[in-house]
Formats: C-alpha cells, sequence, structure tokens
C-alpha cells in the first residue's frame, strides 16, 4: 500500500498589485528628443516651448548616445559669450552627458522609486536592444502610486 498524500498542490500566492505595477506602464513613450547635430540655440528653443528641463540624444538608429540639458545649454551659451566661442561648435555631442544611467522597463514602481531616490536623479530614460523606447519620471511615479492607492485602500475608513 502506498502512502497517499492529501495536501494537495503548492500553488504560488497571486502576485500582488504592486509587484504588478511596472516601470513600463507608466513611463512616456512620445519623447522629444535630441540629434547630436543640432545646435544649442534649437535645444534651448526646444526646451522652452515645451517646459522640459532636458532630453535624451539618440543617434540615427535611435540608439540612446546622451542627455542635454538646461545646465548643459546654459554652460555652452555663458562660456561660449565669455570665451567668444565660434557658434558652429555650439552643438549638442560637444555639450550633452554622454554617461547615461537607464532603468528596465520592467521594474516594480517601488524597484524605481528606490533608484530615484538613491541617485537624486528627475527622470531615467529605458532603453531595450539599444534603443529608446521610453522614459520614466518621478511625476509618473506619483501617478502610479495614485493607482496604486486607489485600489488598495479604503479611503472611507
Amino acid at each position: 500500500m502506498g502512502i497517499k498524500n492529501y495536501q494537495g498542490k503548492f500553488e504560488k500566492p497571486e502576485k500582488t498589485l504592486s509587484e504588478n505595477i511596472k516601470v513600463r506602464d507608466f513611463m512616456l513613450t512620445e519623447l522629444i528628443t535630441f540629434k547630436p547635430e543640432q545646435h544649442i540655440t534649437e535645444v534651448v528653443d526646444i526646451l522652452i516651448k515645451n517646459k522640459i528641463s532636458g532630453g535624451p540624444v539618440v543617434n540615427e538608429s535611435n540608439e540612446l548616445v546622451g542627455i542635454i540639458s538646461e545646465g548643459d545649454c546654459i554652460r555652452q551659451l555663458f562660456q561660449g559669450q565669455y570665451h567668444n566661442l565660434p557658434p558652429e561648435k555650439a552643438i549638442v555631442e560637444n555639450y550633452m552627458v554622454r554617461e547615461v544611467e537607464t532603468i528596465d522597463g520592467n521594474l516594480t514602481i517601488f524597484d524605481a522609486a528606490s533608484r530615484f531616490l538613491e541617485s537624486r536623479r528627475r527622470r531615467f530614460p529605458i532603453v531595450e536592444n539599444k534603443k529608446l523606447i521610453g522614459m520614466i519620471s518621478q511625476k509618473d511615479l506619483l501617478r502610479a502610486s495614485l493607482r496604486l492607492n486607489s485600489q488598495t485602500w479604503d479611503r472611507n475608513q
């Protein structure tokens, strides 16, 4: 006579809502991007018109090659005028940050929040197969937290 097991099949508990909310669910995919050969004055105009503080720099294959920010533009405009540098040198690739920290689109929003707090950055690009696919900002995480709160807390208590 064999041993019978009446314990039943072990099933993993369902993932909580917070484990299911990923960076890719809240990342922006329609991005304003810049090209390495773009002139800084054009970048400044785009930043001002769109009320943004910077953006990713991509090559012709949409691969992330850098980030250009308001600070980078200010540095060029004032240093360029102070040192009387020729305007043709005032292109993005000469002033962008090349070492760009990215974030994985499959991270949970809690892991992403930790990355934001550790790095003190306001946004992270998301890259897949070397191509820029989106950006996640601190505001995007706040939107995610509102969704999480509305589904896990009873506000009437």
